[in-house]
């Protein structure tokens, strides 16, 4: 039977307390990511305590610093299984989230997951950071972009800054080792209109799984010649 309960252990560790509500979806979400699994490539960690850890409880962890309101309109870029967007709406529910991907498989998967979960004030959408960041209806309309996408932090830079209003934030969910990235990021984030201002080492509970937080303010308006289109922002990262 699926239970969570290294999820919950791990919560109240970091200090998020989930109620019977919040924990019932987390369970219907780990069963409905193992049963999607086995048809479309959403995750390779399929272990429920790895589940736990790497996903849910990982999602959690950019609650804890005050910048996210109970109203914050958020975008996740790449979001692939639903991670961060979905478990920080579970566990704050006022929050607003847009969760974008490329693939459609996987927004027809989340359709699922935010149907049976009964969310409101979410929604999936299937498009290309490069295309919808130059649509006006989502330009510079968030207060935060938030990605755990593999790419280099010059490429997502270039992907999220363009969301944000100026005084939001970026936040780049990435791995231990960040400060080459974030050396070779410099010029992107300042071209981008964006400065960084927090920087944050989080081990994960009960592993010993060190990641980091980049949490990058929004000070200008980014120009529109940015998100460049045609996979440039991978090709050629500023």
């Amino acid at each position: 039977m699926t239970n969570v309960n290294t999820l919950i252990k791990g919560a109240n560790s970091i200090g998020i307390e989930l109620g019977k509500e919040e924990i019932n979806r987390f369970i219907i979400y780990k069963d409905l990511l193992k049963e999607w699994n086995k048809k479309i490539n959403i995750t390779s960690i399929t272990d429920d305590e790895e589940i736990d850890i790497k996903h849910f409880l990982d999602s959690l962890t950019p609650l804890n610093f005050g910048l996210i309101g109970n109203e914050a309109k958020i975008i996740d870029i790449g979001t692939g299984g639903g991670f961060p967007g979905i478990p920080m709406k579970i566990a704050k529910k006022g929050i607003n989230i847009v969760l974008l991907d490329s693939l459609n498989k996987r927004i027809n998967f989340l359709n699922e997951v935010i149907e049976k979960l009964n969310l409101s004030g979410i929604m999936a959408i299937h498009g290309r950071a490069e295309d919808l960041g130059q649509d006006i209806k989502h330009r510079e309309k968030y207060d935060i972009a938030i990605s755990r996408a593999v790419a280099s932090l010059n490429t997502l830079a270039e992907y999220c800054l363009p969301f944000v209003k100026v005084g939001g934030y970026f936040i780049a969910m990435k791995g231990s080792d960040v400060e080459d990235e974030l050396l070779s990021s410099e010029n992107a984030i300042r071209i981008l209109g964006a400065k960084l201002k927090e920087k944050h080492y989080i081990k994960l509970p009960l592993s010993d799984i060190t990641h980091s937080l980049l949490i990058f303010e929004k000070i200008s308006k980014t120009s529109t010649k940015y998100p460049r289109s045609g996979n440039k922002p991978k090709k050629k990262p500023l």
